[in-house]
C-alpha cells in the first residue's frame, strides 16, 4: 500500500484526531469535527453537528471508565480531492478493576472533507460495534499501530 501526499495528511490528521482522545482534550476533538458532522451515519438517527457530537463523546473523551485508541490502516481519496475515506481498527478498554471483558476490538470508517481553509475534517463517522477481545488481541492492536504514512 503507497498513499498519496494527501491521504498522508489524512493519515496524519486521523492519528492527531486519536490522539485528542487519548489525551482527553476537548477542544481538540471537536476542533477535527466538520460543523456538520455525522456520527453513527449508519444509524437511524445520526448524531449531527459538532457541539452534539462533542457533547455525546465527552465521558469517552474524559477516558475515565473507559479507554478508546484507534489508528488508521487504510486511507483513500479518488475522483474529489476534498474528500477522503479512513479506517482502522479501535480498542475499547474497560478501567474498572476487573471489568470483563476488559478489552472490545471494533473497526472505524470516516469521511473527511478538506473545508476551504485547508484543513481536514471529519464529515461522517461509523463503525463495526465492538466484540470482545482477548489479551492478545490488544497486545496485537498496539504492535499494528502506524505512525509513518506508506507513501508513494
Amino acid at each position: 500500500m503507497r498513499l498519496s501526499a494527501d491521504e498522508c495528511a489524512v493519515w496524519a490528521r486521523e492519528l492527531s484526531f486519536a490522539r485528542s482522545v487519548a489525551e482527553h482534550d476537548a477542544a481538540a476533538f471537536a476542533a477535527h469535527l466538520h460543523p456538520q458532522a455525522a456520527f453513527g451515519a449508519g444509524r437511524p438517527q445520526p448524531t449531527r453537528g459538532r457541539e452534539v457530537v462533542a457533547g455525546e463523546w465527552a465521558d469517552l473523551i474524559a477516558g475515565k471508565r473507559l479507554r478508546l485508541r484507534w489508528y488508521p490502516q487504510r486511507v483513500t481519496i479518488a475522483g474529489v480531492d476534498e474528500v477522503a475515506w479512513s479506517t482502522g481498527p479501535a480498542l475499547y478498554q474497560r478501567l474498572e478493576p476487573g471489568a470483563q471483558p476488559r478489552y472490545l476490538i471494533g473497526q472505524y470508517q470516516s469521511v473527511w472533507h478538506r473545508d476551504a481553509d485547508g484543513v481536514w475534517r471529519i464529515l461522517f463517522d461509523d463503525g463495526v460495534a465492538p466484540r470482545p477481545a482477548t489479551e492478545a488481541e490488544a497486545m496485537a492492536f498496539e504492535a499494528g499501530r502506524r505512525e509513518d504514512c506508506p507513501r508513494r
